[in-house]
């Protein structure tokens, strides 16, 4: 069977088909005969719960840090929660019920209980609440959470994948993601970036194909299952000159980037937490151009503190040991919500209430940001860069709320550093008055995606019109050669952190260009080392 789709990352994978399904459990009601042993075997699946979510804590602490993993310590306290055990025990011992009805009974009642109430926090409990109850439900009935079972990688097909559900998978044990939905910026293909496997998105695949032999092409966005053995045999040989590739790109470690008639450029990595730079690291990045702090937020139940955001983003800065890491402040909205902002539904949100319009209308939460950052900042090298600026009056009230920082940090003898301040070029209004914002910050970052789509008047996430969405179109190009050129006028470095920037059919033109540095997905760098290297400027 040849399916299509759409190749949100190149690459080829060969293995088994694993179906990920949301788990939702269907219980039966039975009547038993031993009340005590049924306590017994619900109390040994709650203790086995907690077992795992201690796991799923240690291992989101390494991947997304504290703020990522408190959910999973949360989950642990609610499932030694006296009324909702009490709940359970009572109704398997006067009812003579099942383990995994009462179970289910209880994380409905619970459930139905939180989300009838007032505040915002205690409701956005009863997702919890049907959480902790499905993994004990899991457990009862002898089933995997999480949709991989601990056997071999596999090539995974789903829906799509929240952020929060990519948190809970063994990366190790993923060889590509398939989903039926999603988008080419949807946090899935970030990570298939990030990870350096193939992604397909788009892809209607049956639901019977689980266990089903697969070979995914994520260069001509094909997914085949069941080959037969000559396709079988064709795929691996390209698998082996792939890996091949990859071997040889391993020499460009350690190798400056500089073409062939001695241009030098920064190349650095786009990251969205702190679990990233360890590819940061093993790719030979010059820095991080590109922090995604949203995901700070994206990953977290509730607001993170400043200590815990300062304590990812210090995390990152030491790991790096000196090197640039530029942060970009919190960009959600749009296509990046989250729930406990509590926004208003919009007619159209990508041109609406998100990134630095929410930072300047919540200041407290900026703030509470900025302080992290600038703390982070006495650790490292850490520059700070701001999403969607339109105007130079945004860009002087973001001044003045970093004096406002400095000055509590002053005040506290809390020590830190200055940072290099910039702003991201996203819009037709940012390039029209590049030069005016030359004159405000100390750097310029294109973010080519959203340029792209305002440029072009393209919804980026709507698939139907990817056939029409050109990165290449001669106004976006025009458009970067004139941020370029404003910016060096009004002393700015100038660089791209947008997937245009790991594009090698571009590399040339961008040094011709005179960009200054780029910014790309971790396993990218080498190959756009290589591009470098080969090309001739003059």
């Amino acid at each position: 069977m040849l399916l299509e789709g759409k190749s949100v990352f190149g690459g080829i994978a060969i293995g088994r088909l694993s179906v990920y399904h949301k788990k939702e459990n269907q219980v039966k009601r039975s009547k038993i005969s031993d009340p005590a042993a049924e306590t017994a075997r619900f109390t040994e699946a709650k203790e086995k719960a907690k077992e795992q979510l201690s796991a799923l804590y240690e291992k989101a602490l390494k991947e997304v840090g504290e703020t990522g993993a408190m959910i999973f310590e949360v989950h642990q306290m609610m499932l030694d929660d006296l009324d909702y055990i009490e709940s359970i025990t009572n109704m398997i011992e006067t009812q003579q019920v099942n383990a995994e009805f009462a179970v289910a009974a209880t994380g409905d009642n619970f459930s139905a209980m939180f989300a009838a109430m007032e505040d915002d926090y205690m409701r956005e409990r009863a997702a919890d609440v049907k959480d902790i109850s499905n993994r004990v439900i899991s457990i009862l009935h002898g089933e995997e959470q999480g949709g991989l079972s601990n056997g071999e990688p596999v090539i995974l097909l789903a829906e799509d994948l929240a952020p929060s559900e990519t948190v809970l998978l063994d990366k190790s044990k993923v060889l590509s993601f398939v989903t039926r939905f999603g988008s080419t910026n949807s946090h899935t293909a970030i990570l298939a970036r990030t990870m350096n496997i193939p992604a397909l998105i788009g892809v209607d695949f049956p639901n019977d194909a689980d266990m089903a032999f697969g070979i995914v092409d994520g260069y001509a966005g094909k997914l085949i299952i069941n080959p037969d053995e000559t396709v079988l045999a064709e795929y691996r040989v390209r698998q082996e000159e792939e890996e091949n590739k990859k071997r040889l790109l391993q020499e460009l470690k350690g190798k400056e980037n500089i073409t062939l008639d001695g241009k030098k450029i920064n190349l650095y990595a786009n990251i969205g937490g702190v679990a990233d730079v360890a590819n940061v690291l093993a790719n030979d990045a010059g820095g991080i151009g590109l922090f995604r702090s949203e995901f700070l937020y994206l990953e977290s139940e509730d607001y993170p503190t400043e200590e815990a955001q300062f304590t990812a983003y210090k995390t990152v800065v030491e790991n790096m040991a000196g090197k640039k890491v530029i942060i970009r402040t919190l960009d959600i909205g749009a296509d990046k919500q989250v729930s406990y902002f509590n926004m208003e539904k919009e007619e159209n949100p990508a041109m609406g209430y998100r990134a630095i319009r929410i930072c300047l209308d919540r200041t407290d939460i900026f703030k509470t940001q900025l302080r992290a950052i600038y703390r982070a900042s006495y650790y490292g090298t850490i520059s700070i860069m701001f999403p969607m600026i339109i105007s130079t009056s945004e860009v002087k009230k973001i001044k003045e709320l970093i004096a406002e920082v400095k000055a509590e940090l002053d005040s506290e003898g809390i020590p830190y550093k200055n940072c290099e301040i910039g702003i991201m070029i996203e819009t037709p209004a940012a390039v029209m008055i590049s030069d005016l914002l030359a004159e405000e910050v100390d750097f310029f970052s294109i973010g080519t995606n959203d340029l792209t789509q305002y440029t072009l008047a393209l919804d980026r996430q709507n698939p139907k019109l990817d056939g029409i969405y050109d990165a290449h179109h001669e106004a976006v190009l025009r458009m970067l050669q004139m941020v370029v050129d404003n910016g060096h006028k009004g002393g700015c470095w100038v660089g791209i952190c947008g997937e245009l920037g790991a594009d090698i059919s571009l590399t040339e033109t961008f040094l011709k260009m005179g960009f200054d540095e780029l910014s790309v997905s971790p396993s990218m760098i080498l190959k756009v080392r290589e591009a470098i290297r080969n090309s001739r400027v003059s």
